[in-house]
C-alpha cells in the first residue's frame, strides 16, 4: 500500500520536461477543437465533420488530464480534477447521446468556466478526503 501511495502521490511531485509548453499546446488545441465542436453542433454542421472534431476534443482532453495527473494523482481527487473528469465523461457521452449533444456541450462549457474561475481554495479542495479517527480529517 505504501508503494502504491508513493507511486500515485510522490513527494516531491514528478516533473515533465517542457511541461508548460506541452500544456499550452494541448490547451490551445483543446479550446480550438471544443469551440469548433460546440459551434458546429449549434449550427448543425454535418455529422462526419463533427465526429472528427469530437474525437480531437476527447484526445486533447485526455492529454491535458494526463499532463495534470502525472506529477501527482492528488489533482484527480481535488475539486478541479473531479470537474475535469466530469467534463471528459460528458464529452465521451456525446456520441452515445447524440440528440442531447448541444445541452451536453453547454454543460461542459459551464463546468469549465466555473472550474477555471472559482477561488483557489475551492479548486484545490479534496473531494475524496481521507477521514481521521474523529471523522473530520484530523
Amino acid at each position: 500500500m505504501d508503494l502504491l501511495r508513493r507511486l500515485l502521490f510522490p513527494d516531491p511531485p514528478r516533473t515533465i520536461p517542457y511541461g508548460r509548453a506541452w500544456n499550452i499546446t494541448f490547451r490551445t488545441a483543446h479550446i480550438a477543437a471544443t469551440g469548433a465542436l460546440l459551434g458546429g453542433h449549434v449550427f448543425d454542421v454535418d455529422e462526419t465533420s463533427l465526429r472528427t472534431v469530437l474525437f480531437l476534443s476527447i484526445l486533447t482532453g485526455v492529454g491535458l488530464t494526463a499532463l495534470e495527473a502525472y506529477p501527482t494523482f492528488r489533482w484527480l481527487v481535488e475539486l478541479r480534477g473531479v470537474m475535469v473528469l466530469v467534463k471528459l465523461g460528458l464529452l465521451c457521452a456525446v456520441p452515445v447521446l447524440w440528440d442531447q449533444r448541444v445541452p451536453l456541450l453547454l454543460a461542459i462549457v459551464v463546468i469549465a468556466c466555473v472550474g477555471s474561475h472559482m477561488p483557489r481554495h475551492l479548486r484545490h479542495l479534496p473531494v475524496l478526503a481521507r477521514r481521521g479517527r474523529d471523522g473530520r480529517g484530523h
